[in-house]
């Protein structure tokens, strides 16, 4: 038995998707050419007054409200102080005892355990610039100073890496569905830090690192994984832990010491003055709360209860908004939960994947997908020319029944022609025949696959294996 329990907490940044930044109107837009998306005021400029856009603070409560968080209805900006390179104004710009947004929680399953991760926090801040680092010189490129970020920090209720991982994966849902960041990890668009202490079972907590700016789910993994693994070497050892701020190195697998870790009072915060406190009525809110849509818990829980999905379609269905958006509008077109879950985790996923499209590059409407799944239940085409047909879809801007006839890819049911496509491939397949009446039924199946290539796919798949049976019996 592990003599060490480990406790994990975690601060994420998710940038926010809005078009300007949080004090200033410069783009947010990532890349272009180094300090080009500056002003004065995001610049640090002397004398400069910032004013806080409103549509950080809408996005904040918004994700709040998502995160099961108590609003607070009076909060303000404060001045964090550190000196670093990345920084014009030699301070930030956040909240300290006044957030927006307190005591929330995500409920998530890891290893098949369900477990509920308190939200001690989440406020608004502005995000720094960026460290360029090359051989014999090392730039700064101010684009990404202002850019609004919200900082979302958890209580140290996680025990493991699969904890953590589960939470990211609940997170960045959330946002995503809510639409207040994109979550692009590769553009920093969402990323954390990782608070982990040790101590003996039954006594008091370790003292904690932090490792920075952990920018995927894998490297948040391996990070905790190898940073609770070097705790207990060093205390089984006789050693000590100090506070030390570590730089994760995703390529070598291991974290180094950056800086000793500051405490918060060493921030020196105090209250920003050239931005007004925030005021927020309850009327504000409630219409934020009322703009929420369904979140992806809910979605998958039912799915799974009222359209009798497995819960594996539920949690693919729920990975994109918008495919889980297009699954609801098909299903309310009338066509069959289960229809739809097949098409959509089989061709239409795997069409999106070969041309390399997000999701939101489907070209097919839900009307047009309820309306092909209609020909195949009524019999007009079978379910291998339904794949056919929405490769077709994928090309051209029809409908599916103006394919079907176009291309004469109506299922062919007539029973004469069926019977005598099965009698010729019975004559032309003797060994396969002898297989199946020695007691090989399923060589039957081989018997289909060569009526339905000698049909070009037209043929009732069922048709044929009820005329295959009378003929061989």
């Amino acid at each position: 038995m592990d003599e060490f329990k480990t406790v994990i907490g975690l601060e994420v940044h998710a940038e926010l998707d809005t078009k300007s930044k949080i004090y200033c109107g410069c783009t947010t837009e990532f890349g272009g050419e180094e300090n080009t998306h500056v002003c004065p005021i995001c610049s640090g400029m002397p004398g400069v007054l910032p004013m806080l856009n409103r549509k950080v603070v809408e996005y904040c409560v918004r994700a709040g409200l998502a995160l099961n968080c108590a609003i607070n209805p009076y909060s303000r900006q404060d001045r964090k102080h550190y000196f670093y390179p990345d920084l014009p104004k030699a301070f930030q710009t956040s909240q300290f005892d006044q957030p927006l947004c307190l005591k929330g929680y995500v409920d998530i399953v890891a290893d098949g355990q369900p477990k509920r991760i308190g939200i001690t926090r989440i406020h608004i801040e502005e995000d720094a610039g960026k460290l360029i680092h090359e051989v014999g010189q090392t730039r700064v490129d101010y684009n990404r100073c202002g850019v609004p970020l919200i900082e979302i920090v958890t209580e140290p209720d996680f025990e493991n890496s699969a904890q953590v991982h589960a939470f990211l994966e609940a997170l960045r849902e959330i946002l995503l569905y809510t639409e207040v960041s994109n979550c692009k990890m590769e553009e920093g668009s969402l990323r954390c830090d990782v608070n982990l202490s040790i101590h003996r079972v039954g006594e008091p907590f370790g003292t904690r690192t932090e490792m920075k700016n952990l920018n995927s789910f894998s490297a948040a993994v391996a990070a905790v994984q190898y940073e609770a693994q070097r705790q207990r070497r060093v205390l089984s050892a006789g050693g000590k832990i100090t506070q030390d701020t570590l730089r994760w190195d995703d390529a070598a697998g291991n974290n180094y010491v950056m800086r000793s870790k500051e405490d918060a009072d060493e921030y020196f915060y105090f209250p920003e003055p050239d931005i007004m406190p925030m005021v927020l009525s309850d009327g504000y809110i409630d219409r934020i709360r009322q703009t929420l849509p369904e979140l992806p818990a809910h979605r998958r829980e039912r799915y799974v209860s009222q359209m009798g999905l497995p819960l594996y379609d539920a949690q693919l269905l729920t990975v994109s908004k918008f495919i889980s958006d297009f699954f609801d509008q098909t299903v309310a077109a009338g066509a069959q939960p289960k229809s739809v879950s097949n098409f959509i985790m089989g061709d239409i996923m795997r069409l999106l994947n070969e041309r390399g499209w997000a999701a939101e590059k489907l070209p097919i409407s839900a009307q047009s997908m309820a309306e092909l799944l209609s020909l195949i239940e009524k019999g007009a085409i079978s379910n291998s020319m339904g794949s056919k047909v929405i490769e077709i879809m994928f090309d051209e801007a029809k409908s599916p029944t103006d394919i079907v006839q176009e291309r004469g890819m109506a299922q062919v049911s007539d029973a004469g022609a069926i019977r005598e496509m099965c009698r010729q491939v019975i004559a032309e397949n003797p060994k396969i025949v002898d297989d199946y009446k020695g007691g090989k039924v399923k060589a039957i199946t081989a018997l289909v696959g060569q009526v339905m290539k000698m049909s070009r796919g037209k043929a009732n798949p069922s048709m044929v294996n009820q005329l295959l049976e009378e003929l061989l019996n």
